[in-house]
């Protein structure tokens, strides 16, 4: 039986094979890159048969709990708990567009429904949160616990666009057309037209060959672009927020399904180097560097390659030794931090061998567990414009440690793609062998999720590439967002603060009116004094009225 499964999988694994060539095509540089590809598997899998266990596993899917993962990360746990708090909920909800607010309640309606199939009673039910009119009605005001309707917060209506628009006459994009990507309008308020079947314009096929690669064109906002590295740690919690719940209404309305893994977390190790979390090994780092943003042993992997290897032909491509490799592993754990390694000798490919190795040994991938299954539906958009859309609010999801490695690994790719003449290393190439590294399946049906998804995963790595620039800019739809937050939260907490101010005023004056009284009956006494004096001398009387 298990003879006849292992043939039956041999068979399957040759026909995608067989499909995966035909649907690339039949260039010499297709089929070199698809060779590339699997190159790259067929090390992977040799590294994967004798190396430890992986350190997590796809757990049931409990939809309940993905439900309520989903609420916390968008910073709306309070509807989860029940609890009144000074949290991030109601000013987020007050900023949402009706397209979001639908969203939210729809979510929130699925775990209300989960818990009630379990006979177990919701914290918070969606119609304390949301009016059930319609879907796209707006947010009921908060009710406090003693039934009093709280004031409501203002809403943010976002700039109005044409909905839909007729599909361009050839059906494809030509290869030196520029596309204008506009940060102003939520992407979700711009692909509404899918919500009832329609397509819109930016919904063409993206081709294949480098040459054919939309060039995108930034509309410039009148407050200027902002980078990620320009806000501050809160803001970017918020970023997070929004752009969680801009990203499941994006996908919703382009009819995709928001998927989430939950994984049951096995410890990870809290030192070393290969298989630790990106931040332990940024938080090791900082004890010895403050300010890191990049693990020390990545950054130095990519300047070793840098300083020597790209204009070696074939780098990233051509393993080095295995057993070279699993050595030059084991000195580097023993001593890195000891700065006692020999980084002399590290050849190009063995620095090449060992970065591949670090990026898909990590406990939990650079791209994270919970948001791959989002990276990898983008996949399935037809739309440059619309995959381009999703990655940039994947990016803003991103941990802040994973979101600047990444960006420090797309930065090294790009100086590798600039020498293809004298590495023969084209983006097509580049993508095709980082694709299996970056996205890494983990659980039982890890190979047939990385066969199903093996040209679409490149494409998303060249648009990685190509356009990290963009990706790393914050719209200023994202910005428009936390602003209202922020002044929502103040507008919040304002009467209390005048309140406050009210009662110090009162204070002071009281105060005053005391010392005044003091100083006041003083008078009086040292004037009733002098009288006295002045009397028993013979001298004119005064009154002491005259003095108060």
């Amino acid at each position: 039986m298990h003879l006849m499964q292992t043939l039956m999988g041999s068979v399957s694994l040759c026909f995608c094979r067989k499909a995966q060539y035909q649907r690339i095509g039949s260039t010499s540089l297709e089929r070199d890159s698809m060779e590339d590809y699997w190159s790259e598997m067929k090390s992977i899998d040799e590294e994967r048969q004798g190396g430890p266990e992986e350190l997590m596993e796809r757990a049931s899917v409990d939809e309940a709990e993905l439900e309520e993962a989903w609420l916390q990360e968008a910073g709306l746990s309070t509807l989860v708990t029940g609890t009144q708090s000074d949290g991030p909920a109601e000013a987020l909800l007050s900023t949402l567009t009706h397209s979001q607010a639908a969203m939210v309640k729809k979510r929130l309606d699925n775990y209300t429904q989960t818990l009630r199939k379990r006979n177990r009673q919701p914290m918070r039910h969606v119609r304390d949160v949301f009016s059930m009119s319609d879907a796209s009605s707006e947010l009921t005001p908060p009710i406090s616990p003693n039934g009093q309707i709280a004031p409501k917060l203002p809403q943010w209506n976002p700039p109005k666009v044409p909905l839909s628009c007729a599909a361009d006459i050839n059906g494809s994009s030509s290869a030196s057309e520029t596309i204008l990507l506009s940060f102003v309008v939520p992407y979700s308020e711009a692909a509404r037209a899918h919500r009832k079947g329609r397509e819109c314009q930016d919904c063409r096929r993206i081709r294949k060959d480098d040459r054919d690669l939309p060039s995108f064109q930034i509309v410039r906002p009148r407050q200027g672009v902002t980078r990620v590295s320009d806000l501050s740690s809160e803001d970017i919690k918020k970023i997070g927020y929004i752009s969680l719940i801009e990203l499941t209404t994006f996908y919703d309305f382009m009819g995709i399904e928001m998927k989430r893994n939950r994984v049951v977390r096995s410890k990870a190790r809290d030192s070393g180097i290969f298989g630790v979390p990106l931040t332990t090994l940024l938080e090791n780092d900082q004890k010895k560097y403050p300010g890191s943003r990049v693990p020390l042993v990545f950054k130095k992997l990519l300047s070793k390659l840098e300083q020597t290897g790209l204009q070696t032909e074939g780098i990233l491509r051509v393993p080095g030794s295995a057993s070279r490799v699993k050595y030059l592993r084991q000195e580097l754990e023993l001593k890195f931090y000891e700065d006692r390694f020999d980084w002399d000798q590290v050849r190009q490919n063995d620095a090449a061998g060992l970065l591949k190795m670090f990026i898909r040994e990590l406990p939990y991938p650079m791209l994270t567990q919970q948001h791959l299954p989002a990276f990898t539906a983008a996949q399935s958009i037809s739309s440059p414009k619309h995959q381009i859309q999703a990655l940039h609010l994947l990016i803003m999801l991103l941990p802040e440690a994973n979101r600047d490695t990444l960006k420090a690994l797309l930065e090294f790719l790009t100086k590798v793609v600039a020498y293809e003449e004298k590495n023969r290393m084209s983006l097509w190439n580049v993508s095709m062998i980082v694709a299996p590294n970056l996205f890494t399946f983990r659980g039982k049906n890890a190979k047939q999720e990385e066969m199903q998804g093996v040209v679409a995963a490149a494409q998303l790595v060249r648009l990685l590439i190509t356009h990290q620039d963009l990706l790393w800019t914050v719209p200023c739809f994202l910005i428009s967002h936390v602003r209202k937050m922020n002044e929502a939260a103040m507008g919040k907490k304002m009467p209390t603060s005048e309140k406050s101010k009210s009662r110090l005023l009162k204070r002071w004056n009281t105060e005053k009116e005391r010392e005044r009284s003091e100083v006041s009956a003083d008078e009086c006494v040292v004037m009733r004094e002098l009288h006295h004096k002045n009397k028993n001398n013979g001298e004119k009387h005064w009154s002491p009225d005259a003095f108060v």
